[in-house]
């Protein structure tokens, strides 16, 4: 490294934003940050044009040039071949499918580039920089419109045979849930973003699939959920909230919903964090990391709703011995979480 090359840049490639962020290599802030909506009906190819418009204006604001860029980290939103430096696929973009990203960023933007998927970066960030910070292993998760985890072991991304590690929004539960009745395969399914929205559609769906399963359990705990009219009823919170539009149901919504009352979202959420809690344990009780850490937009519900209960589920699930070894925190890093992960990228691949 010449000694001109004294900043980083840090780029997350997501479903439906990217951001680019510069840094120094000696400081661990975002000095400056673009940001871009991406235009999923476009492809890839726009993200790789706003990718090379992005760094041209951040660049140009700073009066600074590419030969005081020391190299390019990144966050991709799906899986990679991060030897290779390719995407795999991106489930919301065409046209990611085995692109050697690395390499367009050598021959478009004449930059070094590292590649790692937007889970590991993020938990490389809060291991480093948030509330991971002096633990080790860290384990992060990410609970949004999906679940992505990843694993911190001696400062480093874990990635298992190379490929991946730490997917615990893939791990199968083999159980259905207990408060609504619709089942989900994954984690990702019953706790994610979408997956509770999904869920919640289906209940409001269908009135007589719950009217039925509320009587089959009557005076168990899985009734609970079912002592209140149905979420299509005017008395519902939940539909109250989404004008009696099943298609207006978001989480945020149901969420408010539950806060209110609402037995169907209380329901929803406890399937949801119990499910979650039930995956956290797995990973306590096979890796033992030090801390876990949790962000994402679900996470967001707070201590009562979502916090709270998981911790109580993965204590009921986890190997006894295990069961205070590892405290679970909200991440600290918020929207910015993928750049800071992705400019730590960086800084340890070129300083």
């Amino acid at each position: 490294m010449t000694a001109r090359r004294m900043y980083a840049l840090g780029i997350e490639i997501g479903g439906t934003k990217l951001q680019i962020g510069l840094g120094s290599l000696r400081s661990e802030t975002i000095d400056q940050l673009w940001r871009a909506d991406i235009d999923a009906p476009r492809g890839a190819e726009r993200i790789r044009e706003q990718i090379a418009e992005g760094v041209r204006e951040l660049l140009e604001s700073r009066g600074l040039g590419r030969s005081d860029v020391a190299g390019i980290g990144i966050g991709f939103g799906g899986p990679v071949d991060a030897d290779r430096g390719c995407t795999m696929t991106s489930h919301q973009v065409g046209g990611w499918d085995d692109f050697p990203l690395t390499q367009w960023v050598a021959d478009t933007l004449g930059l070094r580039a590292v590649l790692q998927n937007d889970a590991d970066t993020a938990a490389l960030a809060e291991a480093q920089y948030g509330a991971g910070r002096g633990f080790d292993p860290v384990f992060y998760i990410t609970v949004g419109s999906g679940i992505g985890g990843g694993l911190i072991l001696g400062g480093k991304i874990y990635r298992g045979g190379g490929r991946g590690a730490a997917e615990i929004g893939h791990l199968r539960p083999g159980h259905l849930p207990k408060h609504l009745p619709y089942p989900g395969t994954t984690v990702e399914q019953i706790a994610s973003g979408f997956g509770i929205t999904e869920r919640a559609r289906q209940a409001v769906a269908d009135r007589a699939a719950a009217a039925s399963f509320a009587a089959a359990h009557h005076g168990s705990p899985a009734a609970d959920a079912f002592t209140t009219p149905a979420p299509e009823s005017p008395a519902s919170p939940l539909m109250e909230l989404a004008g009696d539009d099943p298609g207006q149901i978001t989480t945020k919504l149901i969420a408010t919903a539950a806060e209110a009352g609402d037995p169907y979202c209380r329901g929803l959420l406890n399937d949801a964090t119990d499910t979650l809690g039930w995956a956290v344990a797995q990973v306590i009780t096979l890796i033992n990391p030090a801390r876990i850490v949790i962000g994402g937009g679900v996470s967001l519900m707070g201590d009562a709703l979502f916090f709270d209960p998981v911790r109580a589920a993965a204590r009921r699930h986890v190997f006894g011995p295990f069961a205070d070894a590892a405290e679970i925190v909200p991440a600290a890093l918020g929207e910015e979480v993928v750049i800071h992960g992705a400019l730590a990228l960086a800084r340890d691949t070129f300083a």
